[in-house]
Formats: C-alpha cells, structure tokens, sequence
C-alpha cells in the first residue's frame, strides 16, 4: 500500500521532534494470513529513550467519520487494539511505548469525548495535531538538511521562499 502524505507527516513528527531512529510505514503482522490484514500505520522506534511509538493516522479532511459516531469510535478502538497486541508480541525490549491516535478534524462531541476513554491512546486531534505541525514548521525555517521525509522537506522549501 502507498505511504499516506498524513502518514508522513506523522514519521516527520516522530523523527524530527520525538527523535525516532527508524521509522516503518503500513506496518502488518509477520507471517501473513488474518493478523496480516491490519496494519499499523507508522512506527517509531527511538533507541536512546528505549521507547516505541505506534501511530494510527487517519487524514479525513472533513472530519473522521466511519458509517456513523459509534462505528468511528468501535473502529478506532479495535485498531488501538491491534496497536497493543504487536507492541506485546514484537516490541518486548522496548521500556516505553505509547500508542497515538493522528488526525487533523475530528467532529468534537461524542467522538472525541469516546476516544478520550480509550486507556493508553494519545489523541494527537484537531488543535494538538496543528501544534505539532507547527513545531515541524518552526523547525522546517531554522534547517535545510534533508531530513528523508517529503512532507518535511516541502515544509523546509516553503518555509524558504523569498
């Protein structure tokens, strides 16, 4: 599957500010079959801290919504779920990890109020999801390395421009 462009967006934010030495994008289960249908988004690994990062990242610029409220939220649910379940099988050695929910509109109500329950997810949503792109931003007009991510480095170009 291709890489989303809010999916790079995510991998720029774990790179750059969280400072992940890997990086994986649509990630799925080793060994194929029902475990390999669902993916996992974005991983960040970051060894210095021993802290493992996996991202669901859903770029609805509408507003996130699957079926209806409810749907949305059981189907955030079940892929935080799968997010727990390969951290337990395939990141073992890692002392933290923190599981995050990304994406820029999320209707406020009882989605965000259901998502909010949800134990060990980190909701990067609507105003927190625009910080850290501002942080990106900020970060983008003091460097001009390439950083190997296309979302930073079009941030890095316009940021830039005279």
């Amino acid at each position: 599957m291709n890489t989303d462009i809010g999916e790079f967006i995510v991998g720029a934010y774990l790179r750059l500010i969280e400072m992940c030495d890997f990086i994986d994008y649509n990630v799925r289960h080793p060994g194929g079959g029902m475990k390999g249908l669902g993916e996992l988004d974005v991983i960040g690994l970051a060894f210095s801290s021993s802290t493992a990062y996996l991202c669901e990242v859903t770029t609805h610029l509408r507003g996130v919504l699957y079926k209806n409220n409810h749907e949305t939220v059981e189907r955030i649910g079940k892929k935080h779920g799968r997010q727990i379940e390969y951290a337990r099988e395939h990141l073992a050695n890692f002392k933290n990890v923190r599981y995050m929910f990304w994406s820029p509109v999320v209707p406020v109500g009882y989605v965000t109020e259901e998502l909010g329950k949800i134990d060990n997810l980190e909701l990067v949503i609507n105003g927190e999801y625009t910080k850290r792109i501002e942080q990106l931003r900020q970060l983008a007009k003091k460097t001009t390395h390439d950083a190997r991510n296309p979302f930073f480095r079009v941030l890095q170009i316009l940021e830039h421009l005279r």
